[in-house]
């Protein structure tokens, strides 16, 4: 059993996208709004430092520039499927208190998920589009793709004006909507989750060199991680499926191929949230789910009964994105609990 000390740290409308940001020596996590409302900077202790922006928001990925204290990227005004043309990159600096200067890198109609990935020293930048266009409300006709670019040491130079040219790596990604990146042989992969699949996709070997594209699996999944639950030296793939669906299941290499081993027993409708890594020591999968019950599920691996086992660690709090980290030998879970408007902050034993 689990060991839950919940704690509301803010609230903030329709709370989605959480990132951690080193910024004057210190680690902090931040908070931003799906919809138009702030992004928030707290302590690791779960204070509030700042405000970093109260608009545009429609935030749905932060990733920290690597290197650069408090410098970091974010999606702007991606407010839902139906409300993204609109959708860009921006690069997010400190200048004090209170104030936080926004340009634009990119402008990317629908950009959903993107990251920066590390191989062979070079940064890349890797930006999945949830579809290409739309003509009217839930029009899916037109599939998303994978971008990619070489992540320039100084971006002080990119604005409106001059923005980061991007190239396509991959077409056709319907539904393109989970990103988790998974970290093998020194190198940063990106696990990404469409319609037609999960893809790992891995970065070149050398600087003007091609993406490496492996399908792990042909299922439809809205997101997915690889981990190694049973510790037996080859990771698991923890799978949400369809898109926006309620099917929690892992799936097991058997020669060379991803086989089912475990459905979560009951629908867990809207599948959001994912983490995969160790929680108090042992490799987990945390899961919550944004309709119907709106848990907040571990799944782990138990040695003796060799069965995957899950326990719900909070009710009708409805997640959207989780994180984790270990402050002063604690484990801390940070859920943005979206349908309920309430950042949590989950202090996390055994």
């Amino acid at each position: 059993m689990w060991k839950v000390e919940k704690k509301v740290i803010s609230n903030l409308t329709k709370c989605y996208s959480i990132a951690p940001l080193e910024y004057q020596g210190k680690k902090h996590f931040m908070v931003a709004a799906e919809k138009i409302d702030r992004c928030i900077l707290f302590d690791q202790d779960g204070n509030e430092e700042d405000t970093i922006w109260s608009e545009p928001g429609g935030v749905m990925s932060m990733v920290q520039v690597p290197g650069r204290d408090g410098q970091f990227l974010a999606t702007h005004k991606f407010y839902s499927p139906n409300d993204s043309k609109e959708a860009k990159i921006v690069i997010v600096t400190p200048i004090g208190k209170g104030n936080w200067e926004v340009r634009t890198l990119v402008n990317l109609p629908h950009v959903h998920r993107f990251d920066i990935v590390e191989r062979n020293g070079v940064h890349y930048l890797i930006a999945c589009a949830l579809k290409s266009g739309h003509e009217y409300k839930d029009d899916w006709s037109m599939p998303g793709k994978v971008y990619a670019a070489v992540l320039p040491e100084d971006l002080s130079s990119y604005n409106e004006d001059n923005q980061l040219e991007l190239k396509v790596i991959k077409e056709d990604m319907l539904k393109n909507h989970g990103y988790y990146r998974v970290r093998e042989n020194d190198m940063d992969t990106s696990v990404i989750s469409a319609d037609c699949g999960v893809f790992q996709f891995i970065p070149p070997e050398e600087k003007d060199g091609e993406w490496e594209i492996r399908k792990l699996l042909e299922t439809a999944a809205s997101d997915a991680v690889l981990i190694d639950l049973d510790e037996d030296g080859e990771k698991e793939l923890a799978v949400l499926s369809p898109f926006h669906g309620n099917q929690i299941s892992i799936y097991k290499k058997n020669n060379g191929v991803f086989e089912k081993v475990y459905e979560y027993e009951k629908p867990a409708e809207f599948t959001h949230a994912i983490y995969g890594g160790d929680l108090c020591g042992q490799p987990v999968v945390v899961i919550g789910h944004r309709k119907a019950e709106r848990d907040l599920i571990v799944f782990a691996y138990n040695k003796e009964t060799k069965q995957y086992e899950s326990e719900v660690i909070d009710h009708d709090c409805g997640p959207a994105n989780v994180a984790h980290y270990v402050k002063n030998g604690k484990d801390i879970i940070i859920s943005a609990n979206r349908e309920t408007d309430e950042v949590a902050m989950y202090t996390i034993s055994k």
